[in-house]
């Protein structure tokens, strides 16, 4: 048998997220195969992983589509994974690709929560909460970004010794505290006080909130800006609340920022806003900490281990546009003390959000189902 150990990553598509994991998977002796489910984004990703990532066709069906076709997709995974023959099959989310690979009975099973399907997805009905369930019976180790994730798979009923925490990370040296002044005054917004979202235009992300917060305060304090990025299918109805508030000039679309240019937005802004009703370890929250942008979060769980109020940013209370609005207002009237909480951020983002040492648990896991003999060098040439 040889010495070098398999790895199918498998994921529903390939995120920002799927990119740093396999990437970073390259690096090591293992030799990994990349499976998805859907594909939604362009291929130019895909064709940048690295070489030694070896990409598989996909599973194109949809889950919707019926137990037939659900049952193809078993099929179909099952005869990829006989082909393969991996050690280890790392899947996730929990109730997509962790569910069809618990259908198929391979162990060991490492399964990857991301955080909103066990946070909220497992609580829709009885349906995705016997699927999170039996998912979770056939894991042999779960990974999850924060303790809530923890807390809530132990109430599943999954044991506390068989969860590793792995609250990603970011590369700290693309996300470094900064000022982009040239691009405040292309905007005529040199000497405005400047807000930014960047979350996905959906209900579970709270930019609504943002937006209404935002047209509160504003009205009171004239020379509020606020950056937006992303987009969703929310777009119309986030759209009209500047439309109709006559706000629209004071608000910049940024659209999708691709993340090589994301620095540069962040270095733009006074503070960061998210209205998040559902996070893990938040990546977002991760790379504004780490440029040293100060942060006003919604006070769910996830946030809550990140940050401590007026140390290393601010939390209000999760869907309340009227207590938003008067954090802003509150943070917009203590300025001076920016500087400060702007050095704890990146702080924060040195001491618990660096990829690389972040990494290091995802092959603890992997150790935790192959022999905790086993090591995973740096690929040599």
């Amino acid at each position: 048998m040889s010495l070098t150990k398999r790895v199918l990553y498998f994921s529903r598509d390939l995120t920002t997220h799927d990119f740093r994991f396999l990437t970073s998977l390259a690096n090591t002796a293992l030799d990994v195969y990349y499976l998805r489910l859907e594909k939604q984004n362009t291929s130019s990703q895909e064709n940048s992983l690295p070489e030694k990532v070896k990409i598989l066709p996909g599973l194109t069906d949809d889950l919707n589509n019926g137990s037939e076709n659900f049952s193809l997709l078993v099929d179909q995974l099952r005869e990829i994974i006989h082909q393969v023959n991996p050690d280890i099959l790392h899947a996730g989310p929990i109730q997509s690709c962790g569910f069809l690979s618990a259908l198929t009975g391979f162990s060991p099973l490492i399964t990857m929560s991301w955080g909103s399907d066990i946070l909220v997805d497992s609580e829709k009905d009885f349906l995705w909460r016997w699927v999170t369930d039996y998912t979770l019976n056939k894991t042999s180790v779960l990974l999850g970004d924060c303790q809530v994730v923890k807390m809530k798979a132990i109430q599943f009923g999954f044991s506390e010794n068989r969860i590793v925490l792995f609250p990603w990370g970011i590369d700290l040296r693309q996300y470094q505290p900064g000022k982009n002044l040239q691009f405040r005054e292309r905007l005529g917004w040199a000497d405005k006080f400047v807000l930014l979202s960047n979350r996905s235009w959906e209900r579970l992300y709270g930019v609504e909130i943002v937006a209404k917060a935002f047209v509160a305060a504003a009205q009171s304090k004239t020379d509020l800006r606020l950056i937006l990025l992303g987009s969703g299918s929310q777009k119309k109805e986030i759209t009209k609340i500047f439309e109709e508030a006559g706000m629209i000039d004071r608000v910049h679309f940024g659209g999708v920022v691709a993340q090589k240019n994301l620095p540069d937005y962040l270095h733009a802004a006074d503070l960061y806003l998210s209205a998040s009703f559902s996070d893990g370890s938040s990546v977002s929250l991760m790379e504004a900490l780490a440029c040293g942008l100060p942060v006003l979060v919604s006070d769910i769980p996830g946030n809550q281990e990140w940050i401590d109020q007026d140390q290393n940013g601010w939390i209000f209370q999760t869907g309340n546009v009227e207590n938003l609005k008067n954090s802003i207002l509150e943070i917009y009237k203590t300025q001076y003390k920016l500087p400060i909480i702007s050095q704890e951020a990146r702080k924060t983002a040195e001491k618990k959000a660096n990829w690389e040492d972040n990494f290091q648990k995802l092959l603890f896991a992997y150790q935790l189902v192959l022999g905790s003999d086993l090591t995973f060098g740096e690929q040599s040439d």
